[in-house]
């Protein structure tokens, strides 16, 4: 069944030609990893990268492996989502954005253009922060990363990183808009996946190295808890509470129409993967104002990755992201008017705002499971594997980006193929593959 799927891809002219534009933006995405900025030591920058890990490895993991290769696109794709949190929490407290985010597709291209002004200034800001902190960099055999320092190296190195920080959003965008998949995603799903066959070798080379602690016991065990870490991520993307929905019976003309009997999915997990990435970048900001400002340097060693004071601010972090993404992406007062205003209801539920609080109350409680999930996969297994030196790569978070947005990306494939009447990666009568967007394409629908 997967096979005459996959066959059915190249089939249809609209769906290859988005397919490989996305597959040939990732490839020129991959290809700017290896453009170093200019005045840079790439080979001792590798070096202290791997020698210290930490905080570097994770911003290095999240720029697919941009940090260590000093490339252009060393910052990723992290200032545009700090400016989209910036802007979606001023939208909240903002009657002026709130108003601009309700004035439908106009006011949601003026939010997207000022986040991407956002994102250009955080870009020029983390590049001046990054410029002074290389310059103090040395490897561990003494090395400098900066060959020649001073302000011209630094107003080169901010032009580089901004540049290419802009020039990912645009290519992130560009795959969003004429391609598959959502583009900053993937930008992050291709530059995780890129880094395993590395991190697949690194954990062979502590195997093979004597007086090694990573014995065959101990890959067995990691086999296993990768493999049940990506099953619990599966079975909880595909969940879902169905609110049963009646619609009246109505007369138009000479026809009844109404009568039927549908649902409302809510996901378990309706933030899906941008929890655990906007905590991570809300994490890497203390290490940011301690390159400009050196009496914080105490305060980001207290949460650097792997520290217990870490493990719980992106905890709560990613509790909080949860509930305030899914409130910003679900408004549950606009689901009860359309409920309403096409006939339908909640059985033993009154229309209106008692429909409203009714669907508030359950997506909720179930948002509460979900956010419980994601911290779990993403501090739980790193927590193990840590303990047995595997690198970063295979931790929860990784693993939960991964498999979230391959979900995603398949189930979009899949409803182009069903819209076209061919059958999907399941057969005719298989079960649906279900994204994030299912929910919300059902309530608009």
């Amino acid at each position: 069944m997967i096979t005459s799927g996959l066959a059915n891809i190249f089939r249809i002219a609209e769906l290859r030609k988005r397919l490989l534009f996305t597959l040939g933006i990732l490839a020129v995405y991959r290809l700017g990893i290896f453009v170093t900025t200019p005045g840079v030591d790439r080979i001792a920058m590798r070096r202290v990268v791997q020698s210290s890990g930490g905080l570097l490895g994770l911003f290095n993991l999240f720029s697919g492996g941009a940090l260590e290769q000093l490339s252009i696109f060393a910052l990723g794709i992290m200032p545009y989502i700090s400016a989209s949190i910036i802007l979606q929490l001023l939208t909240v407290v903002v009657p002026a954005l709130e108003k601009m985010q309700k004035e439908g597709e106009v006011g949601r291209r003026r939010i997207t253009q000022y986040t991407r002004y956002g994102t250009i200034v955080l870009s020029v800001l983390q590049g001046f922060g990054i410029a002074s902190y290389l310059e103090s960099l040395r490897d561990p055999s003494g090395a400098t990363v900066v060959v020649e320092p001073g302000w011209g190296f630094r107003i080169l190195t901010v032009i580089s990183l901004a540049a290419g920080t802009a020039f990912i959003m645009w290519m992130g965008e560009q795959i969003t808009e004429r391609g598959i998949g959502n583009g900053i995603s993937l930008i992050i799903f291709a530059g995780i996946v890129a880094r395993v066959p590395d991190a697949a070798y690194q954990t062979w080379a502590a195997y093979r190295t004597n007086g090694s602690n990573f014995d065959e016991f101990k890959a067995i065990v990691l086999a296993a808890v990768m493999l049940a870490v990506v099953a619990v991520i599966i079975f909880f993307e595909r969940g879902q509470r169905r609110i049963p929905i009646q619609y009246a019976k109505r007369v138009v003309g000479r026809r009844l129409y109404g009568g039927q009997s549908t649902h409302l999915p809510l996901k378990v997990n309706t933030a899906g993967v941008i929890p655990p990435i906007f905590a991570s970048s809300i994490l890497l900001f203390p290490a940011t104002l301690a390159s400009w400002f050196p009496f914080l340097s105490r305060v980001s060693d207290e949460i650097r990755p792997g520290t217990w004071v870490y493990n719980v601010l992106y905890v709560l972090l990613i509790i909080f992201f949860a509930y305030f993404y899914t409130a910003v992406t679900f408004n549950p007062v606009d689901v009860a008017d359309n409920l309403k205003k096409y006939g339908g209801y909640v059985p033993g539920i009154r229309p209106g705002k008692k429909t409203a609080d009714y669907i508030d109350h359950v997506l909720t409680r179930i948002t509460f499971g979900g956010a419980i999930y994601i911290a779990a996969v993403c501090v739980l297994p790193t927590l193990l594997i840590n303990q047995f030196g595997v690198p970063f790569y295979f931790g929860g978070t990784a693993l939960l980006i991964v498999v979230g947005v391959a979900l995603d990306t398949v189930q979009q494939i899949e409803g182009h193929l069903i819209t076209r009447h061919y059958e999907g990666f399941t057969g005719p009568r298989g079960p649906r593959i279900r994204g994030r967007r299912m929910a919300g394409q059902a309530v608009g629908a």
